[in-house]
């Protein structure tokens, strides 16, 4: 051993799994991955329409560098051409036709500037010539980053940034090559070709309009503010004995129909300012055609968007009030909510169909029937807020606080023709209800059920007194005039919403059914 000792190496073989190969893991991603761009296509074939429509102008452009040619009339100036093509090709035959005036001015403007300015630094000697130059672009950097930004002028950013490019380019090499006046040529007639081919293959392969994006876009949200009122209303008449968790709401279908109607307003902006780009097509062959009353209609549905949230909210608000007391006012509440989603419905289809055919008798069907929830609220309303017996509030008087549509032809009158000893009686009845309901829930604040039993050696009189000002304490029972109200208020928000869509129909010359939308 010559006292040396041998190290023996042992290797213990691990246990091996059947671990699936590399290859075959990065096969299945990419078969998922392949499966969610053939769904993603699936569902939305105008942007794979877009994309092919990209391509075949790019190419149709690069054809001209690739056959010998054309690439001896235009050399390899033509390159401007394939990047013009590649920046004005938008998603929107109007975009692509706004992209493509702001490249065009923007360069005809900064080469007309370039050549002046080249002229009087050449002019002024070698010594001066570079100072100029050097302060002209320091000044149109300036000028045109400032005035892009302009609140009117947001609009054209694009142009002043390819201004200031071309500028920049022009007066720089026309310095070092001496010769600004043949660069700006080059340029004005590369972009040309490119912006040319770009709108042509747009129009003429498959359109996709901005006009009818955003006509499409107002019908949509109409609908969906009629199917989201009908769905507030129908969950609070059910009997929610389920307790609904704030966290839900971005699940819901209602919270997300009427998110997407607030949030639409940008989109149906850069609609309106495409459009306005757009020549005569389809069913809009009017010149100056008001896209600008859509956006001014889709601010006014936003409004009543608005209210539906804050139906939406009552919904699930901690304290409601009994399912009894919300099923005894479910005709009047059902009847009112569908009519007023039948409103909203017609006026998105006679946007839709482009004709009139909302007609008074919609109107006055919704009136009455909210004048009916009206007057059966008022009971409720008196019960809660009437001080004593003895000085009894008329419900006339209590009518004049309510709130009242818009436009109404007459008021709602009441007569208080009763003595105190009816009304006391009348009051007595839903009174009892209410106690038996909040024996299954508690009032708030917190207070036991059993705070609201009297003492039996209490009169009569105290013992309707005492109950009286426990309800007064109780918002439970305000939680239905709350939801009442809120939906008052979408009514007359809705009258609003009539007039701007009546005022879109007479500007865009709509078709008349025989509907006359007054108010």
């Amino acid at each position: 051993m010559n006292g040396k000792r041998e190290s023996v190496e042992i290797n213990i073989p691990t246990s091996t799994k059947h671990e699936m190969p590399k290859t075959s893991t990065i096969s299945c991603k990419a078969w998922l991955q392949i499966q969610s761009v053939w769904h993603f296509c699936k569902e939305d074939t105008a942007k794979l329409i877009f994309a092919l429509k990209a391509g075949l102008a790019i190419l149709l452009v690069s054809l001209l560098i690739l056959f010998e040619a054309s690439y001896q009339v235009f050399g390899l100036n033509i390159l401007w051409a394939i990047l013009t093509a590649v920046l004005v090709f938008e998603y929107t035959v109007g975009a692509t036709f706004n992209r493509g005036f702001n490249r065009a001015l923007g360069s005809l403007t900064a080469g007309i500037l370039a050549i002046v300015v080249a002229q009087i630094a050449e002019f002024s000697g070698h010594v001066a010539e570079p100072i100029i130059i050097g302060l002209s672009i320091f000044l149109i950097a300036a000028i045109t980053s400032c005035t892009k930004t302009w609140g009117s002028l947001v609009q054209y950013e694009y142009g002043f940034r390819v201004m200031l490019l071309t500028y920049c380019l022009i007066i720089v090499s026309g310095y070092r090559m001496g010769n600004p006046i043949r660069t700006m040529i080059d340029r004005l007639y590369s972009i040309a070709i490119g912006g040319t081919i770009s709108v042509l293959v747009n129009v003429s392969v498959f359109p996709i309009w901005a006009g009818e994006q955003l006509h499409q876009q107002l019908v949509q949200n109409f609908h969906s503010m009629a199917d989201s009122l009908e769905e507030c209303v129908k969950k609070y008449l059910e009997d929610g004995t389920e307790k609904r968790s704030i966290d839900a709401f971005p699940d819901e279908v209602t919270y997300k129909r009427c998110e997407s109607i607030l949030n639409s307003g940008p989109r149906l902006e850069s609609l309106a300012n495409s459009a306005k780009w757009e020549p005569p097509h389809g069913r809009f062959m009017h010149f100056l055609y008001p896209w600008s009353q859509y956006v001014k209609v889709g601010v006014v549905l936003r409004h009543c968007a608005y209210q539906v949230m804050a139906l939406h909210s009552i919904v699930h608000a901690e304290i409601q009030a009994p399912y009894k007391l919300r099923v005894a006012y479910r005709s009047e509440i059902q009847d009112a909510s569908n009519q007023a989603a039948e409103l909203v419905r017609i006026l998105g289809t006679s946007i839709s169909n482009m004709k009139l055919s909302l007609k008074n008798s919609h109107i006055k069907r919704l009136h009455s029937s909210t004048e009916r929830l009206q007057r059966s609220m008022h009971l409720q309303y008196s019960y809660l807020s009437t001080p004593t017996v003895e000085s009894p509030v008329p419900l006339a008087k209590l009518s004049s606080t309510l709130y009242h549509l818009p436009h109404q032809k007459g008021v709602v009158e009441l007569k208080y023709q009763e003595k105190n000893s009816n009304l006391a009686e009348s009051i007595e009845r839903p009174h009892e209800i209410m106690k038996k309901h909040m024996r299954r829930i508690y009032s708030w604040p917190s207070r036991k059920v059993d705070a609201f039993e009297e003492d039996s050696e209490t009169s009569a009189t105290e013992l309707f007194v005492r109950n009286r000002l426990r309800a007064l304490e109780s918002t439970a029972a305000l939680s239905l005039v709350n939801f009442t109200s809120s939906f008052l208020e979408f009514v007359a928000r809705v009258d609003h919403l009539i007039e701007a869509v009546d005022k879109l129909a007479k500007m865009a010359k709509f078709n008349d059914e025989g509907g006359v939308m007054q108010l």
